[in-house]
């Protein structure tokens, strides 16, 4: 058996199912003939996006995995890889590496030297009878501590060498070790957070990975306490639940805004609090329980009074035990959920202008409305691309159960939506799997919508088309007024038709319900679906950077 193929029955051991792949690289051929399916991807950042988008929805149970050639294949990947490592998402990358004597030697591009800073660890197999060691350690680290990419560099010659006898046959699947936080620091937490007056959860993707959503719902009722998620962790909380805030990034709405305003204590779980200009900046007059995986989370960049170091649901559960001891084992009443209501209800009603609007061309914010109203957000998976689109949609649109929005963007490649949609709905087959992309961000990975109608993987893309990068108005204003630099141009429908997909144009706000209705019927129908909404340049956003 060659290196490659026991690589591929490794997979096959750990649950891997696809393989997103772009050749040339015969690692390919490999999982093909041991059933893992390929997804051939039309650009390397694009099949990166599809692991990744995969490995979100799956925690990385199993993880995404991506294999590519050496040289301009790894090369081209490198964006994809640290957007994933930026959001902590576990992922394996398989790239091809420059044969025994030409690896390191100037100017060949070294995958283990260069992917240093944007993996969680990077490591060239260096002999085929260490083929298991490598892979079960690259899983260990997949599946335990910070989620983050992890990488394998096969050298070309090594892949092809022949594995001595019995070294597969021994590997057996990595199984996971979890541990919760120091009782005392528990105690400690859980009497601040009952003397709290106002505090607030704020919930990372770390619930998600911890399958600690459900939990969380029973922490937050035990107490009345409001919950806001971060960008990454939307959906870890369900939102349309009575004490959700909805998500609490670069933007924010009027609920969020005011609870997290006057909080005095914000229990912060499953999160780096890593300040980023797509991520909410925390007040400095809170008190701050952390509770994280990571030692290198805890004072990174906030005063924590209570950090707590474990898995998330632990912790949870901790917290929820030593609450009750305090509590005699009675939950608290409050108004909490009255509260939230009436100031979301207040908070909408102040943007029906914009959500309702019959304005042409089509509002953008009437697009997301539309959808809100005509699609189940416990049956879809939804996320944004970068710039507008993101920060239109947050806001607003309100997630259902874990898994169900993809949030990213601490490292905000431009298209990247698009590969996490088609990896969502590899992940998630019976979902409604759509992304909601600007024009800008067609022009960056558009093409590899054919990946997804060739492939038979039946998303919906949206895309906002106002013929200009609007994000960019305030920093290109000069350079537009003498030369039109922010104008964009394309027909993204006819071009998705081309691509072998269905799509629509539309122009008319009142038929936006239907045509939303009517993509995902021809999604149900196995075809992957494009709408083009022709939209105006609309420049406002809900509480965009409230707390600096």
């Amino acid at each position: 058996m060659r290196t490659l193929d026991a690589i591929a029955h490794i997979l096959k051991k750990e649950g891997i199912e696809y393989l997103s792949a772009f050749p040339t690289t015969s690692v390919i051929e490999s999982a093909a003939d041991i059933g893992i399916r390929p997804i051939i991807c039309r650009q390397e950042r694009v099949g990166v996006g599809i692991a990744d988008g995969y490995s979100r929805v799956t925690s990385g149970r199993p993880a995404g995995v991506f294999a590519m050639q050496y040289g301009p294949g790894a090369e081209n990947a490198y964006a994809g890889v640290a957007t994933a490592f930026s959001d902590a998402v576990p992922m394996l990358l398989l790239p091809l590496g420059h044969p025994a004597g030409r690896d390191g030697v100037y100017p060949h591009f070294s995958s283990v030297r260069s992917y240093e800073s944007v993996t969680k660890n990077v490591e060239r197999l260096q002999s085929p009878a260490l083929v298991a060691d490598t892979m079960r350690r690259a899983f260990a680290l997949l599946k335990m501590g910070r989620p983050g990419p992890v990488m394998v560099e096969i050298p070309a010659d090594i892949g092809d060498m022949d594995v001595p006898e019995g070294v597969v046959e021994s590997y057996r699947p990595v199984k996971a070790a979890i541990a919760g936080a120091d009782v005392s620091a528990v105690d400690e937490a859980a009497a601040a957070l009952l003397s709290a007056d106002n505090p607030v959860v704020y919930a990372g993707q770390g619930v998600m990975h911890a399958e600690a959503s459900d939990d969380l719902v029973e922490l937050a009722e035990l107490l009345q306490i409001p919950v806001t998620t971060s960008m990454a962790g939307k959906s870890g909380f369900p939102e349309k639940h009575p004490l959700s805030l909805g998500s609490a990034s670069g933007v924010m709405n009027g609920a969020a805004y005011r609870f997290i305003g006057r909080a005095d204590l914000v229990f912060a779980v499953g999160s780096s609090l890593t300040k980023h200009g797509m991520t909410m900046t925390i007040p400095e007059d809170k008190t701050l329980i952390h509770a994280t995986n990571d030692p290198i989370d805890i004072g990174k960049n906030y005063d924590v009074e209570y950090p707590l170091l474990g898995d998330a649901r632990l912790i949870i559960r901790q917290l929820i035990e030593a609450c009750k001891d305090r509590l005699g084992g009675e939950s608290r009443n409050g108004e909490t959920a009255e509260e939230i209501a009436t100031v979301r209800g207040q908070w909408l009603n102040s943007w029906m202008r914009k959500l309702a609007s019959d304005e042409v061309p089509i509002n953008p914010y009437r697009v997301m409305w539309e959808f809100m109203q005509n699609v189940d957000p416990d049956h879809a998976i939804v996320t944004h691309d970068s710039g507008s689109p993101r920060d239109q949609l947050m806001p607003f649109y309100q997630s259902g159960g874990p898994h169900t929005y993809l949030g990213w963007g601490k490292s905000h490649g431009l298209g990247t939506g698009l590969g996490l949609n088609i990896g969502a709905k590899l992940a998630a087959p019976d979902k409604f799997v759509v992304n909601f992309m600007g024009d800008a961000a067609f022009g960056m990975t558009g093409l590899d919508f054919e990946t997804a109608a060739r492939s038979g993987i039946p998303i919906l893309t949206i895309v906002l088309n106002n013929s200009t990068m609007a994000i960019e108005t305030s920093h290109m204003a000069r350079s537009h007024e003498l030369y039109r630099t922010r104008d964009l141009g394309g027909q993204y429908a006819d071009m998705a038709r081309a691509m072998g997909g269905w799509a629509e144009k539309v122009e008319d706000p009142s038929d936006v319900g239907g045509a939303i209705l009517r993509a995902k019927a021809a999604t149900e129908n196995g075809e992957a679906a494009l709408l083009e909404f022709i939209t105006s340049e609309e420049g406002e956003f809900s509480h965009r950077r409230p707390f600096g």
